[in-house]
């Protein structure tokens, strides 16, 4: 192992620090979306797969994900984290690390953390908590840690083939979004959608939790120059400039298509934008950031159309944003890639690199798509055959929080808080339509 940089050390773990602040975020952004009567069920799962994940981490997952052995799938050799004395598998040369391999572990943990919480967002309003905790475990051994492996390591087939992902376009995004698609299939829709209106129960929430994601994310893309060096300080200003190309897109597309722009809207395009930079952050210059940013927050709110069209209820817009921006970002690095900003990566089409990068980051989307959409399929149908993973009609009239958990968020009951009223608060209706997420 080449020596310790201790700034290095000190930057990412405090990443790491940011990330995790993410899943809380996030919890926040899609309690605020549900009604108020399934707003714990939300934030229940988001905290329940910081814990699930972290086991599983540890036991078996990271060491699938980085360890040698195969193009495929990581060996065990880290598993249970032993061997953490050993530099992890194809960091070598230039490339070496300059952190802890243990540093590395709980940075990396985090993305794992945050991606199958990403998912239940298109799952909203009907997922039994019982059937959730076996399906991350699931998800994680199967899903993550193998197409982790294949874009991450060094030693997996799509690193190898030259496929660029600075931070998790295609390992964090397009890997949930496809997920939330299998999984909003599997459970079917909710009752009463798309007639019923299922609006936002507290905007407040949701612009609370995009603030603590735009906030985290910070330290999930300038974190992932594993450096505290002027890489990691591109990869903070791409994303900031991203997101606010993309905020001011999407608020754009809602005042042209419905005469007003919405603080939902503008919640959704900022997410939208953190999501599309996400692969791109170390790779692109600050101008390309501002291009990633605008067709994000054009092309995203038009996506999450996409679902009335087909008749599929991703509740909260998971394959619109995460999806769709997943993809976006990850061909935009085809295209705006430049040595300039990381001698490391590659020249894009527009910097005269030719098609091989787009057709490079082409396939690995396609790839990681297709992967994750079949096996979540399977494991979310293999588990619904051994317990029930939709909630009852009768659960999902009185709402997870009471059904699932006997707890109400806005009621609180006698001593101790616990009290099971059934009502939620009246749903917030906007007087014109938006494109935001979850509508």
């Amino acid at each position: 192992m080449p020596a310790i940089d201790t700034g290095a050390t000190a930057w990412v773990l405090a990443s790491a620090a940011l990330v995790l602040l993410m899943t809380p975020g996030l919890a926040f952004f899609y309690g605020g979306m549900v009604r108020g009567k399934n707003v714990l069920g939300m934030l229940m799962q988001n905290f329940a797969a910081i814990a699930i994940v972290s086991i599983v981490w540890v036991v078996v997952s990271y060491s699938l994900a980085f360890g040698g052995g195969s193009d495929i799938v990581g060996n065990l050799h880290f598993a249970g984290l032993q061997h953490m004395s050993q530099a992890v598998p194809g960091y070598v040369g230039a490339g070496a690390q300059v952190i802890p391999p243990m540093a590395f572990v709980v940075f990396q943990l985090m993305f794992a953390v945050i991606t199958p919480a990403l998912i239940t967002g298109s799952t909203a309003d009907r997922w039994k908590f019982g059937a959730f905790v076996p399906f991350v475990v699931l998800w994680s051994i199967l899903v993550y840690g193998p197409v982790a492996h294949w874009v991450f390591s060094p030693e997996g087939w799509l690193f190898k083939r030259g496929a660029l992902d600075f931070a998790g376009g295609t390992v964090v995004h397009v890997n949930a979004g496809a997920a939330g698609l299998a999984m909003a299939l599997v459970l079917g829709r909710r009752r009463g959608w798309p007639k019923e209106q299922m609006r936002p129960h507290n905007v407040p929430f949701v612009l609370l939790g995009a603030g603590l994601l735009w906030f985290g994310w910070f330290g999930f893309n300038a974190g992932s120059a594993l450096g505290a060096n002027n890489l990691a300080a591109y990869a903070f200003v791409n994303t900031n400039t991203a997101t606010a190309a993309a905020l001011l897109g999407w608020i754009t597309v809602e005042k042209l298509k419905y005469g007003k722009s919405t603080t939902l809207g503008a919640a959704s395009g900022a997410v939208a934008g953190l999501v599309a930079i996400t692969p791109c952050a170390g790779f692109v210059s600050p101008l390309g950031s501002i291009a990633v940013g605008v067709l994000a927050g054009g092309i995203c709110p038009l996506a999450i159309g996409l679902k009335t069209r087909f008749g599929f209820d991703d509740s909260l817009d998971v394959v619109g944003v995460h999806l769709f921006g997943g993809v976006v970002g990850s061909l935009c690095v085809g295209l705006f890639a430049t040595i300039d900003t990381n001698s490391a990566g590659k020249d894009g089409l527009f910097y005269g690199g030719g098609l091989g990068l787009l057709g490079e980051q082409a396939l690995a989307v396609v790839s990681v798509m297709g992967y994750s959409f079949v096996v979540t399929f399977v494991i979310g149908k293999v588990i619904s055959l051994v317990i029930r993973s939709r909630l009852t009609a009768e659960e999902e009239i009185i709402g997870m929080d009471v059904a699932m958990h006997g707890e109400s968020a806005y009621e609180l009951g006698a001593a101790g808080g616990t009290g099971g009223g059934t009502q939620s608060l009246p749903a917030v209706r906007p007087p014109v339509p938006t494109t935001g997420v979850g509508t």
